[in-house]
């Protein structure tokens, strides 16, 4: 099982980003702790990063064929982007949306995701455990479902 990790812009910047929202981890130490828990189930990852919409929705596009999932943190592109959208909508792969802070605590233009009515489900507002729950809900929907 193969599942496709895309996170979006300025997560690059985690550890140092307001950690009152989003905690102290980085996101290198994010994609460490999210590769042992995908070996303790046995699963592939691939952990990417952009800032830029389009390298985003060029990733997407490509999984198909090689990833059997994808967990995306959109970051602020939850909010805005059609583009994200259309192309979860294209490429007819189960997606997790998942975010560090809870979104719907926050200002109210976060509370409308753009992704999550295309995604199989949204995780929000777990730290870096929101990437482990978000592993483990798509793990069990690519088995319930034999995807």
């Amino acid at each position: 099982m193969k599942i496709l990790v895309l996170n979006g812009p300025n997560l690059n910047l985690l550890g140092t980003r307001e950690p009152d929202k989003y905690g102290s981890d980085t996101l290198n130490s994010i994609e460490k702790f999210l590769y042992r828990e995908a070996k303790n189930l046995n699963v592939e990852i691939a952990f990417e990063q952009s800032n830029i919409e389009g390298e985003l929705v060029t990733k997407i596009q490509q999984a198909k064929g090689v990833y059997d999932g994808i967990i995306i943190n959109p970051a602020a592109y939850t909010h805005t982007s059609i583009a994200i959208r259309d192309a979860i909508l294209a490429v007819e792969l189960p997606v997790v949306e998942i975010h560090i802070s809870n979104i719907h605590k926050r200002e109210e233009f976060r509370h409308i995701s753009m992704t999550a009515p295309v995604c199989i489900g949204q995780i929000t507002g777990f730290g870096k455990n929101s990437y482990k729950l978000g592993l483990i809900a798509l793990y069990d929907y690519l088995i319930q479902y034999n995807v």
